[in-house]
């Protein structure tokens, strides 16, 4: 969960092509959370500056890794990636580099078409609290594919190995203090009392987490409805909570129950795909 630096890449491997190297990169920029454009030349006609298969990857951070020819052209595609990013879509940019008196980003006499392809990190999960019901939860959402962030305010809770990218022993807040928390990511409040489940949500409402869901019964969430409207929280915020979290699959067991949260956590994210 640890983020590259700005400015700094790994260093290429003894024999490593330019092209394997950028995709090294952005295997480890998606690890590491955060996204990129992957810019590939797939086809060249005439005098071009790269050939086909040349690779860059532009960072969410706007820095360049690799290069796909320079100049001008080079610094066309880096502009197009936030609006690639943003749409989440790939795209294909084509080039004529003849007469940059008519707009042509060069003069090297040949056109290139470039492809490119917006990565995405998985979403994350953040589960707070790491009872039977915590553990179980974070055990299947990285059999699924997502990054985990688990957190718990009892030391010693989290000291077993766990199926976790980040372990937080702590208050809610230093969780979300170490994480970025997005629209695509969810969390997942499983905690042992209501008193915890309000530090939780009045945390988790000051960020831009697309889902939170609450584990409890009714009466459990009318006292933790009550407490939020009696701190301030808006009715919009209280819309953004669903209490209980999880489909009504009459689960029973911390395994059930995982597979309830997180099947309605892989339901919200393809209804959103789609």
């Amino acid at each position: 969960m640890t983020a590259i630096p700005a400015g700094r890449v790994t260093a290429r491997l003894p024999g490593q092509t330019a092209e394997a190297h950028v995709l090294s990169d952005l295997v480890n920029l998606l690890a590491n959370g955060h996204s990129g454009v992957l810019a590939t030349v797939i086809s060249t006609d005439r005098s071009v500056p790269r050939h086909a298969g040349s690779k860059m990857l532009i960072t969410d951070d706007g820095r360049r890794i690799g290069s796909i020819g320079g100049g001008e052209m080079e610094a066309r595609v880096a502009a197009e990636a936030d609006a690639c990013l943003a749409e989440g879509t790939p795209r294909l940019l084509d080039y004529q580099l003849v007469d940059p008196g008519d707009g042509d980003p060069g003069v090297c006499g040949g056109r290139a078409t470039i492809l490119m392809e917006p990565h995405m990190p998985p979403s994350m999960i953040l589960v707070i609290g790491y009872g039977h019901i915590g553990r179980a939860v974070t055990d299947l959402a990285h059999w699924l594919g997502y990054r985990v962030v688990a957190t718990d305010d009892r030391p010693g809770t989290l000291d077993d190995p766990t199926a976790a990218d980040l372990v937080v022993v702590g208050p809610v807040s230093e969780a979300v203090e170490q994480v970025d928390l997005t629209p695509r990511d969810h969390a997942v409040v499983v905690t042992r009392n209501t008193d915890l489940d309000v530090e939780s949500l009045v945390c988790l409402l000051t960020t831009n987490v697309g889902s939170i869901g609450v584990m409890g019964s009714a009466r459990r969430w009318e006292t933790t409805h009550q407490r939020l409207r009696e701190l301030g929280t808006t009715s919009d915020d209280l819309g953004r909570i669903t209490s209980p979290i999880g489909l009504d699959l009459g689960a029973e067991n911390p395994e059930e129950i995982a597979v309830s949260v997180m099947a309605q956590i892989v339901a919200r994210d393809r209804s959103t795909a789609n």
